[in-house]
């Protein structure tokens, strides 16, 4: 593996993680000691790293403008690893036995003597101690590989599955009632602290009757799912008629003219508005290519008074029958909506936000947006499918009823500690979340609970002997995750400050199992090569492993707040299928009716559950036990340079804009964040991964800096379902910097260049402010180093 564990000297039963004064100051000398001998050495001023990238960008005075893009580091044990394994490298930090005084005879004779008597008193005692008290565990760090195999080998899938089942026999209860099972059950696999964190948010739940849609040229009622209005259908389908609707949608009736969006994209947006005043029309509207409340808001800029939003059967994967089944969305961009970026805690004041859009919002089912533009059923000729889009010729006017309730509820968060030996006071967090609303979502809330109550399971066994990892995990199951990410928002609004200083990675569980044929793994880009590791260490004893890459991407889940608000690297794997084309990405935004039997078609033998256990556990246990955290400063770099070059390829009408002065300080800022990355990638991290030369002190300053290397990537304001943290991709399709081409979007369709150049500042005080603090990083040891001396 790429890091290995401390001297055992370092842990030994008994002895405190944390050095007294005098071996702090002991260790000081050492190092000072090795520093002079090492400064001494002919050559140290040329010292050059064999394994560095030679691929130079350039300097801030002229920027390379080759637009290849740059492979990270291929070895998946990182760059200091390698260096490391050099065969030409020696170690400077290598200490010589200090020479001996000379003594006279009667001092040798004397102190010979001494030392024979305690010699032989201590066998003795050894001897009959040996008999009665057991021999303190050896050190940890040779056996890190064979400890995590022990943990991850006790997760199995059957495990997984009668867990899965458990939990489906909760009754449809109240979130706070299923929150307290989850908690009892944690609590009896021997997890020592586990906490029940109410919050009083609002919640926009359907009314009474079901939102319709009318065709007023026939006369034509519908309910979401395509079904025809009438008595016998109500009191059939009533539930999944209820919760087919648009969470926070604004209330009311509207009748207006149907207008085909398509998806909802600028250019899109320029062709109808070319042709056809668009103020108070309701837009047909397919999800998919770009986050929906996006999509909404240059709808709501535009003018339009409500949409009707369905999925094309021509995204979804052939397997899947989901034509006929309305669903459910969520407007709500994270938290409790009346309390927006505090936590909605006793004495909080409340905001009185009955709706987040003045749109209409409604879900629709395909079979129903067929009906609108008089489509017959079967769309499918000769294996191909068929796009929707509604006729050129004829108008259709609808009305659109939507009835829905704002009310205050109680959600619940299960949150459990293991606390850690060495650091208690840093967090790893691994989140899942519970009780979809009522049948939406699926069962997959069931899927992610059951594969993190089997990892609890594991692991515990192994604590109850005694193994403790070096770092404090956080379990965590959030409720409210259907309405926007309610719960997670709220607890770490509550703790914001303390998590800012000590939470280390967010590991995700959300909707692990949401298809079969593919490994969709996602991680931060300091957490790709630890995430692409974890893949090839759990399956070793398969005969065929899953090949995927590991990419960087916007992902559904309670991870938002963890990497858009506090910069917190953040890694989730989970199963999906094949996508039929490039218009699926954020399909994952709608919340169909599944019913139980959905899980157990999809992973019959619940292997894929128990892949997705394995993976999580691996990452979970190498970022909590890991002396120096595995994460991958130069990989960081790199990914910026990347996503930089493909940003201005497809901009370079930018030059004729105005923005020229832009352009090159953006180059020569991401040269100058890799040139410093490399140099503490290697400078610093090199020393630390050997046992021998690494002095506790050093390692924690050495955490402090890396746990930190993300947050420089946030910017201040993002457009709505954007990622704030601009090292995330939109998607796989995309490449480039966000925020960067969003702002391209908005040029196009405002002919203003304005959002282009606040867009190109933040992202180069975002890449500037990375530079400076890992250059900071680098002046700390420096210094440290320098008054040593």
């Amino acid at each position: 593996m790429a890091y290995h564990k401390v001297n055992a000297d370092q842990r030994a039963q008994g002895h405190s993680p944390y050095l007294d004064n005098d071996e702090l100051q002991a260790t000081a000398l050492e190092l000072e000691w090795d520093m002079e001998k090492e400064l001494e050495e002919p050559g140290f001023d040329h010292f050059r790293l064999d394994g560095a990238v030679q691929h130079h960008v350039g300097n801030s005075q002229s920027p390379d403008l080759d637009l290849e893009p740059i492979q990270p580091s291929s070895s998946p044990k990182g760059r200091f690893q390698r260096l490391q394994e050099d065969p030409d490298y020696i170690s400077h930090y290598t200490r010589q036995a200090p020479k001996s005084n000379r003594c006279n005879l009667f001092q040798i004779l004397k102190v010979f003597c001494t030392a024979l008597i305690l010699f032989i008193f201590g066998v003795v005692i050894g001897y009959y101690a040996r008999k009665k008290c057991p021999s303190p565990p050896a050190s940890q760090e040779p056996n890190n590989l064979h400890i995590y195999h022990e943990i991850l080998k006790e997760i199995k899938a059957e495990n997984i599955q009668q867990i899965y089942r458990d939990l489906l026999q909760f009754p449809r209860e109240d979130d706070v009632d299923i929150a307290m099972k989850i908690l009892v059950q944690w609590s009896s696999q021997g997890l020592e602290d586990v906490q029940l964190v109410n919050y009083s948010v609002l919640l926009d739940l359907p009314g009474s009757s079901s939102n319709t849609v009318t065709l007023k040229n026939s006369g034509e009622c519908f309910y979401p799912s395509g079904q025809q209005c009438n008595r016998e259908t109500k009191m059939l389908h009533r539930q999944d008629l209820l919760y087919s609707y648009a969470a926070y949608s604004a209330k009311g009736t509207l009748e207006a003219e149907l207008v085909d969006m398509q998806y909802g994209t600028v250019e899109d947006l320029i062709r109808i508005q070319a042709i056809t005043n668009v103020t108070k029309k309701i837009a047909l509207l397919k999800l998919g290519q770009s986050p929906l409340l996006y999509k909404l808001s240059l709808l709501e800029d535009a003018g339009f008074g409500g949409v009707l939003l369905y999925i094309d059967p021509c995204d979804l994967p052939k397997a899947t029958d989901l034509a006929d089944k309305a669903f459910m969305v969520s407007l709500n961009g994270g938290g409790d909506p009346s309390t927006p970026g505090y936590a909605s805690i006793d004495g909080s004041y409340r905001q009185k936000r009955l709706n987040l859009t003045k749109l209409l919002v409604q879900p629709i089912s395909a079979v129903l947006a067929k009906k609108l533009i008089s489509l017959p059923e079967d769309t499918v000729q000769k294996d191909r499918c068929i796009p929707l889009q509604l006729p050129a010729t004829g108008k259709k006017i609808i009305s659109l009823n939507i009835q829905s309730v704002t009310t205050y509820k109680t959600i619940s968060n299960v949150i459990g500690y293991l606390k850690g030996t060495l650091f208690p006071d840093r967090y790893v967090i691994i989140g899942s979340h519970h009780h979809g609303l009522n049948t939406y979502g699926g069962q997959e809330w069931a899927s992610s609970t059951a594969i993190i109550t089997a990892f609890i399971q594991a692991l515990m066994l192994k604590v109850k002997r005694g193994w403790r990892p070096d770092r404090t995990i956080v379990f965590c199951s959030w409720g409210g995750t259907s309405f926007g990410n309610i719960g997670s928002y709220e607890w770490a609004e509550d703790l914001k400050r303390v998590l800012q200083r000590n939470v280390v990675a967010y590991v995700s569980l959300h909707n692990p199992v949401r298809g079969n044929s593919t490994l969709h793994p996602v991680a931060s880009p300091s957490l790709q090569q630890l995430a692409a590791e974890s893949q090839s260490f759990n399956c070793v004893e398969k005969t065929k492993c899953p090949g995927s890459n590991v990419s960087s991407v916007q992902i559904q889940g309670d991870s938002d707040y963890f990497i858009n608000h506090l910069g917190v690297p953040a890694v989730q794997f989970s199963y999906e299928d094949i996508k039929t084309s490039e218009s699926s990405s954020f399909l994952s935004e709608a919340l169909f009716p599944v019913h139980t039997t959905k899980t157990e078609e999809l992973d019959p033998s619940f292997s894929l559950h128990e892949t997705v256990a394995k993976l999580t556990g691996q990452v979970t246990l190498q970022i909590a036990s890991e002396p120096v955290l595995p994460f991958n400063a130069l990989d960081i770099a790199l990914e910026v340079q990347n996503s930089l070059k493909a940003s201005l390829a497809i901009g370079f009408f930018l030059l004729f804009l105005g923005d020229e002065v832009g352009v090159p300080q953006l180059l020569a800022v991401a040269s100058r964040l890799r040139d410093t990355a490399e140099l503490f990638q290697s400078d610093e991290m090199r020393p630390a991964n050997d046992p021998k030369e690494r002095a506790p002190i050093r390692v924690r300053m050495l955490n402090d800096v890396l746990q930190s290397l993300e947050k420089s990537f946030l910017v201040h304001r993002a457009p709505p379902g954007l990622y704030r943290n601009i090292l995330y991709r939109l998607d796989e399709r995309t490449s480039q910097f966000s925020v960067l081409l969003e702002a391209l979007e908005h040029c196009k369709l405002h002919q203003s260049n304005e959002t282009i150049q606040a867009a190109l500042s933040e992202v180069l005080n975002s890449i500037n402010s990375a530079q400076v603090y890992f250059k900071a990083g680098l002046d700390v040891f420096e210094t440290t180093l320098a008054g040593k001396k």
